[in-house]
């Protein structure tokens, strides 16, 4: 069975909160140098992974006007298809692993590139699918896609791309599996019997319920799965009131394994929960503003949108060829 100590993600995708406001900001910074050199941020992708990067000659016929995203837009952006993450594996009635997996992939990938570069929409269903694949729960991607009316051939297209970027470091641990660990060492903490076991029984539901909201924030990209199981018990008990929580943290510190004091595990635990606090999810008002951003630097721009529209129905209605069909600025 594999382990978290030894594994990628403990060695690879566990950061500092310094680690990971830099890495997201030099992302963002890759694709602001993009579209100031060449008028898009768009990089196409193929069914290999092949990238495209925009070329300096799209600067001819771009917007000088063109704004970028700043950090805290794509982080709103991010947040916004994270949450669509949960929606499609809640629709799917997916074990909570491969949300948890899907998630940790869709943050993974963000690292690496700009949701100026890759579209979201797209990489949260390649996401869906490479998780379903590497847990074992054996979904098409032309299920996915129909199941959520997109087309699954943009799934396909852009999985070894999202292979790719997370290093093909596949393997994700997630608080849930903990939780459960947690919560049957409970019972033999608390020596509990049939009406503290339901009690417990509920303090897991719930804890579950808490441990998703968890996995929205950056808290899977700063802590353990161990840390963030705790957390989610601890604010689920919060409610209930099942135990005595700081006691039972008392026990888990006296273990000859353990790495922390009573008050240092308090305290990572507090840090968890303040994320959780914090999460900001965006307005339907900032999404509005976003989405015309994002399209215009992915040359996505309304009046193109247009201009394809018009030139398809021409073409449709005249049977002209490609070649008398008026010429727009390339797609994004």
């Amino acid at each position: 069975m594999a382990d978290f100590q030894t594994s990628t993600q403990r060695a690879k995708w566990v950061f500092t909160p310094q680690k990971l406001a830099e890495r997201y900001k030099a992302a963002n910074h890759r694709a602001v140098q993009l579209l100031e050199k060449c008028g898009t941020t768009q990089v196409e992708v193929d069914a290999s992974g092949s990238l495209t990067y925009p070329t300096e000659n799209a600067r001819d016929q771009a917007d000088k006007k063109l704004k970028p995203l700043s950090v805290d837009e794509e982080r709103f952006m991010r947040a916004f298809y994270e949450a669509k993450v949960q929606e499609v594996c809640s629709a799917f009635e997916f074990p909570h692993k491969i949300q948890a997996t899907a998630l940790q992939y869709f943050k993974r990938f963000y690292l690496q590139w700009s949701v100026m570069q890759h579209h979201p929409k797209e990489i949260m269903l390649t996401c869906v699918y490479a998780a379903c694949k590497i847990e074992e729960n054996h979904v098409s991607a032309e299920e996915i896609g129909k199941g959520i009316k997109q087309d699954h051939h943009v799934i396909l297209k852009y999985e070894m791309a999202v292979l790719q970027s997370l290093e093909f470091d596949l393997i994700v641990f997630a608080p849930y599996r903990a939780m459960e660990g947690f919560v049957s060492n409970m019972e033999e903490f608390l020596q509990a019997r049939d009406d503290e076991i339901q009690k417990l029984e509920s303090l897991l539901k719930a804890a579950t319920a808490e441990a998703d909201k968890v996995m929205l924030t950056d808290a899977p990209l700063l802590f353990p799965p161990g840390q963030l199981a705790l957390a989610a018990l601890r604010i689920a008990n919060g409610v209930l009131g099942v135990m005595d929580f700081d006691r039972y943290l008392e026990n888990i510190v006296s273990q000859p394994n353990s790495e922390h004091t009573t008050s240092d595990l308090s305290k990572l635990l507090d840090d968890v929960e303040s994320l959780v606090k914090n999460y900001k999810y965006p307005s339907e008002k900032d999404m509005k503003h976003i989405n015309r951003k994002l399209k215009s630097c992915l040359g996505h721009s309304s009046s193109h949108d247009e201009s394809k529209k018009r030139e398809k129905r021409s073409k449709h209605k005249s049977h002209r060829s490609s070649s008398d069909a008026p010429n727009g600025p390339p797609a994004g």
